[in-house]
């Protein structure tokens, strides 16, 4: 005899304790109604369904209703299903942990974000990127929905080879590419594939982000200090790191583009030390006043590994990114995805690689550069030429603030407006080496928000006091 709702279609088990078969119904059903397993709005099962579920005679189940829609519990209509009525929610049991509320800084608690980090979420191409779904779902063959190659679908990594190829100058091929959940997990996995390999520390720029040295960390990697010049990171003084991690298209957060002489040290030092380059190539689709720059992996596939996003150009929740490595290192990351999580989600690389060869994604990603580059020249605009800088390229840039200010006095009075900041030293790996500045992302607040947004920096920047 079965206790829970299986063939009336609601999955939740009734615990039928004691008392009689009709009083043990009425006290399960009251119990998930009070504590909230049955919310309001719930439609139940018919009498019928209901009365095979639990094994008891249909008319039982009648009375029981009939009983709980006197108490006020239930709600019915004739010719309609019972539905759980609204009744005040029920205290929550005094040994229960109150629900985390969200940190102040989360991006919803802001009416204005001009922190960097993300694109504009509001542009995602919905309609195009669910056409892609369908087409590639129709396409995709019940072994696709198996346990697949860690690496990642074939279909994504085939076209990622040639997009990268025409689009970033990258030289690779589909075994060479691994698809992950996220630059996070990415990163993750070569430290702790490098690691494997017997490397001990990775060098990464005196200003970048935050997060990649406890990435290193928690593999066991130490990490020391490129300082950055106009020309980019310098690797002169990174004798003993095994790797070094370096954004030449668009440094972050200052902005700069790797000149092509440091372009080539870069590649010397890794060779002279045997070491690998990890190039986070995280928005170099997005460039405005210069020439198209090729990835620096394709200078040397074989000592840089190279790695991409969807988060910038589409979206961050889509949570893909893609490591194209050497040859050497490829097996080493596939062994550390499969005890990492197996494989990347099907759906969405199917719905990528769909989206990238029909010429989607490219259509995309020009109107957005578009749409971009006219932001930046309003934040320019707004600021005026002088505080402005890096801005030839990508979704931020940096503005330094004027003398005596100070970047947390900044933020700080930016709050009460609902506009969010974040400063340079927030990025700071090293010793200071550039005065205030703030890191605004440009590419974040919806096109609704912009002009709002830019009228309450340029009002700040020209009032905010300097800290006593």
């Amino acid at each position: 005899m079965s206790d829970s709702w299986t063939t009336s279609g609601i999955d939740l088990h009734v615990e039928m304790k004691g008392l009689g078969r009709r009083r043990a119904l009425e006290a399960a059903l009251r119990e998930a109604i009070a504590d909230g397993r049955l919310p309001a709005g719930t439609r139940l099962p018919s009498s019928r369904n209901l009365a095979v579920d639990v094994g008891v005679a249909r008319n039982t189940v009648v009375d029981v209703y009939t009983q709980l829609t006197a108490e006020g519990w239930l709600r019915a209509r004739r010719g309609a299903a019972t539905i759980v009525d609204d009744r005040p929610a029920a205290a929550a049991p005094a040994a229960a942990a109150p629900a985390a509320a969200a940190p102040a800084d989360s991006r919803e608690s802001w009416r204005y974000d001009l922190r960097p980090g993300r694109p504009d979420v509001s542009s995602f191409p919905r309609s195009a990127w669910l056409a892609a779904s369908r087409r590639a779902w129709n396409k995709a063959s019940d072994a696709d929905l198996d346990y697949g190659d860690p690496r990642g679908a074939i279909q994504l990594r085939a076209v990622l080879t040639g997009y990268l190829g025409r689009a970033r100058g990258v030289r690779t091929h589909p075994s060479r590419i691994v698809v992950c959940s996220g630059f996070t997990q990415a990163f993750s996995l070569l430290c702790h594939a490098l690691r494997q390999q017997g490397a001990s520390s990775v060098a990464v720029e005196s200003y970048g982000h935050p997060q990649l040295r406890p990435i290193a960390a928690g593999a066991g990697l130490g990490a020391i200090t490129a300082p950055l010049d106009e020309e980019g990171a310098d690797l002169a003084s990174g004798r003993g790191a095994d790797a070094a991690v370096v954004t030449p298209a668009h440094q972050f957060p200052l902005g700069r583009v790797m000149s092509a002489s440091r372009r080539h040290a870069t590649l010397a030092w890794a060779r002279a030390h045997g070491a690998v380059i990890v190039e986070d190539d995280y928005d170099g689709e997005f460039r405005y006043d210069r020439d198209p720059l090729g990835a620096l992996q394709g200078l040397d596939p074989d000592r840089v590994v190279y790695v991409g996003t969807a988060s910038k150009t589409l979206a961050p929740g889509l949570r893909l990114a893609w490591l194209v490595l050497p040859e050497y290192l490829a097996q080493p990351v596939v062994d550390v995805k499969i005890l990492a999580d197996r494989q990347t989600g099907i759906l969405e690389q199917l719905t990528l690689a769909e989206f990238i060869a029909s010429g989607a994604y490219d259509r995309h990603v020009r109107r957005r550069r578009l749409a971009y580059r006219h932001r930046r020249d309003r934040l320019v605009g707004a600021l005026g030429t002088g505080p402005v800088q890096g801005v030839s390229a990508g979704l931020h840039a940096l503005v330094t603030l004027a003398d005596g200010m100070a970047e947390e006095d900044a933020v700080v009075a930016a709050a009460p407006h609902g506009l969010a900041l974040e400063g340079l030293d927030a990025y700071r790996a090293g010793p200071a080496s550039r005065p205030p500045a703030l890191v605004v992302g440009y590419a974040t607040p919806p096109e609704h928000a912009y002009e709002k947004a830019l009228s309450i920096l340029a009002k700040l920047l020209a009032v905010t006091p300097a800290r006593s």
